[in-house]
């Protein structure tokens, strides 16, 4: 090669260069800077083709990036090269091979040989001492060989590839983290505007999976033994798989529950995955697990599962653990809220079935604390006063007892104050009625045994009152009859000789004016006896035997026996 011809291609290696390093510092997709490479060196170096593949590290294979100068059926070749050639590569080193078609390598030798490819270059694609590509030139006339200069000028362009390619996947991964970050603030609005666990579940299962670009999402919740998952959220995935079985005893669960996020490339031979067949039928190729968390307190797993293999970044990753500890929180909220509405329920129904209790009693009763003031009254107490619950809750108890006519203290008082219970009666005027109540109080104590509540119980005791009353009554009218008995005794014995004297007068008097008097006697003694014997059998209750079944009090005793 002639020097005029020499500094031709350096120049237009150096315009191509420029070309390309422009591309690189202002293109944010490298294909661009990948295509114009692959269209430019061909004519540059009097070639025929060019190809740059990049490495795709899910599948740990080398996929078509650009192409030029070469059929569809040579580019889609299940073996790039050989192994020995690849091996120098991945090393960091170019290769040159010069009889392609006589290659040990049957699939290879029989696509150069149909393309009429005789010679390859294979150049190295690096970025920061990584390979992430190949950059392969092809000649179709034998014997044409690549000078050192030509190398060299091809491997710095293959680094500005490597260079377009990191910047384009930097680039990439920032608007990937960028778009996780919104979405992952969008989520956590989503989870944490509500206290319902289900919705919360759902939301997360079904997001994820849209934002990850997953076939599915799962979170299954830790039981309160700690011992079983329960699924709580699902998306994308049919029935028959989600009831497939339990899932604890799979070792990347077990891994999960750990604290460890757990990515498998492919499920149907990874050791660490149970149910393989069922993924298979599913559809399942890759999945992602992380733990769900709040405050490193493992109380879940959240599966990503994807239909297509996946090899999943840290960032995903990353975004996967964060939204899981988002979520976790907002699950264990939720569930809080879950337990503390049960346990107001418990409440209420306890309250409800105390009140039942507590209303269905036959007497008065009240509750009061410390300050003296009603807390609680049940409905007898509130029907007695004609007032609602609102009316009496913090009454004072001095509105409603007050001292006896003895000054004995209100049975409420003597409690708080530690004195010994005494009897306490207090009559209440109701219109022209009285009525008569027996009050007593007993302690509510806590536990240090201080007295916290004070229960008073108000018993009516106004029928007993009056039965007392009515008998006092009738020991006094028993008296009263007993005397009447007693007097008609007494005037009895006398009566009944004065009349017996009389009928024997009215027989023996001749003479008419007498007699009439004398029957005028007898008809007046005859009536005062008549009325003794009434007087005699009024008294049901007396003290000593009289006629029949009646008693009398004897006042005169010895006078009878003389």
């Amino acid at each position: 090669m002639d020097t005029h011809t020499h500094q031709s291609r350096e120049r237009q290696f150096l315009d191509i260069f420029h070309k390309v390093t422009s591309l690189t510092a202002v293109v944010l997709d490298h294909q661009e800077v990948m295509e114009t490479i692959v269209r430019a060196l061909p004519e540059l170096l009097g070639i025929d083709a060019c190809t740059i593949r990049l490495l795709d590290a899910s599948t740990h294979s080398f996929v078509l990036g650009a192409a030029h100068g070469v059929s569809l059926e040579y580019l889609s070749r299940e073996v790039i090269d050989t192994d020995e050639t690849m091996a120098m590569v991945q090393s960091g080193h170019p290769v040159f091979s010069g009889q392609v078609d006589e290659v040990s390598c049957p699939s290879l030798r029989d696509a150069a040989g149909r393309e009429g490819v005789k010679g390859v270059l294979t150049l190295p694609i690096l970025f920061q001492n990584e390979l992430i590509g190949i950059m392969r030139l092809l000649t179709r006339s034998a014997g044409r060989t690549f000078t050192p200069d030509e190398i060299a000028s091809s491997m710095a362009l293959a680094e500005q590839v490597g260079i377009a390619i990191a910047h384009g996947r930097m680039f990439k991964e920032m608007d990937r983290q960028v778009r996780f970050l919104s979405e992952l603030q969008a989520i956590s609005r989503l989870v944490n505007s509500t206290l319902d666990l289900n919705v919360i579940l759902q939301t997360m299962a079904e997001r994820v999976a849209v934002t990850m670009g997953a076939k599915g999402c799962t979170l299954r919740l830790l039981d309160q033994e700690g011992r079983s998952l329960e699924l709580g959220g699902a998306y994308g995935l049919s029935k028959r798989y989600l009831e497939r079985g339990d899932v604890e005893q799979e070792r990347n669960i077990r891994m999960v529950l750990a604290g460890e996020p757990v990515a498998i490339y492919d499920v149907s031979r990874d050791p660490r995955v149970e149910y393989q067949e069922d993924m298979r039928a599913e559809g399942i190729v890759s999945l992602l697990a992380v733990p769900l968390k709040v405050h490193d307190e493992v109380i879940g797993a959240m599966r990503i599962l994807s239909d297509r293999p996946r090899v999943f970044t840290d960032v995903e990753v990353r975004f996967a653990v964060t939204l899981a500890e988002v979520g976790g929180t907002a699950i264990r909220n939720a569930r809080n809220y879950q337990k503390i509405n049960l346990l107001l329920g418990r409440i209420e129904g306890h309250e409800k079935f105390l009140a039942d209790i507590i209303n269905s009693l036959q007497h008065q009763l009240l509750v009061l604390n410390r300050q003296r003031r009603v807390v609680l009254a049940n409905r007898v107490f509130l029907e007695a006063v004609g007032k609602e619950e609102a009316e009496v809750v913090g009454t004072p108890y001095g509105a409603l007892c007050r001292s006896d006519e003895e000054g004995r203290s209100c049975p409420v008082d003597q409690v708080l104050v530690g004195e010994e219970m005494q009897p306490f009666v207090q009559e209440y005027q109701a219109g022209e009625e009285s009525r008569w109540y027996e009050r007593s109080a007993s302690p509510i104590r806590s536990a240090d045994g201080g007295i916290e509540h004070v229960i008073e119980v108000i018993r009516d005791i106004t029928a007993e009152h009056l039965l007392a009353e009515e008998k006092l009554q009738s020991s006094r009218l028993q008296g009263i009859v007993e005397l009447a008995g007693t007097v008609a005794h007494e005037i009895n014995s006398p009566l009944f000789a004065a009349l017996g004297t009389a009928e024997l007068l009215v027989e023996d008097e001749d003479r008419p004016e007498v007699a009439e008097d004398l029957a005028v006697i007898v008809r007046n003694l005859r009536q005062i006896g008549e009325l003794t014997r009434k007087m005699t059998a009024m008294t049901g209750f007396t003290s000593t035997a009289y006629v029949g079944e009646s008693r009398i009090l004897n006042l005169n005793e010895d006078k009878n026996e003389d």
